[in-house]
């Protein structure tokens, strides 16, 4: 099959990558950048992910704008339902380019993680993946969650520590450095 794998970062990719490629799949990765706040940020995520893919023979496609703007816009106000937006945002991307590419699949390295909501997940991608006509692939990834943390350290990645945007980046950080309480 024909997949094309949502891809956030290289850590997160380790492991769903390993597990398609035993399942005999043709794995392509696709590196979504508006939700990764600030710039800066996203730099280092993407230097680390053309690093690894490089030594592991993993073809990305790399969005080449920067849609800071669009993505602020559409959760400003709403910023308790921000992943139900991220999600469908990125799936609906990851979806339009396996669609234009001739990929019969698409699925998601957010499936690896145990922050992220499944569920949610699951829903957004076979709901995208009805209206494109492809299939989204659902893998419970997060059983190799310990395993793709070791082998990062190992290979001594870059490690982000907040999902992406400057909201997730506020909830990781505010009340770690003591100035007050995440409202």
């Amino acid at each position: 099959m024909k997949l094309l794998l949502h891809t956030c970062c290289a850590p997160c990719s380790i492991y769903p990558v390993k597990i398609l490629r035993r399942m005999d799949m043709d794995v392509m990765g696709f590196f979504y950048r508006h939700n990764i706040h600030p710039f800066q940020e996203c730099r280092k995520r993407e230097d680390t992910l053309k690093k690894y893919s490089e030594s592991i023979g993993l073809k990305i496609i790399y969005q080449k704008d920067y849609r800071l703007e669009k993505f602020l816009q559409s959760v400003v106000f709403r910023e308790k339902d921000r992943c139900r937006y991220c999600y469908y945002d990125r799936l609906k991307a990851t979806a339009m380019v396996a669609k234009k590419g001739k990929f019969q699949a698409f699925t998601t390295t957010l499936l690896y993680s145990k922050f992220q909501n499944h569920e949610l997940i699951r829903e957004t991608g076979e709901a995208i993946a009805g209206k494109y006509g492809l299939e989204f692939f659902y893998h419970d990834f997060r059983e190799g969650w310990k395993l793709g943390i070791e082998e990062s350290r190992q290979l001594d990645m870059y490690r982000q520590q907040y999902c992406g945007c400057i909201y997730s980046e506020k909830d990781r950080y505010f009340n770690k450095c003591g100035t007050g309480q995440v409202n």
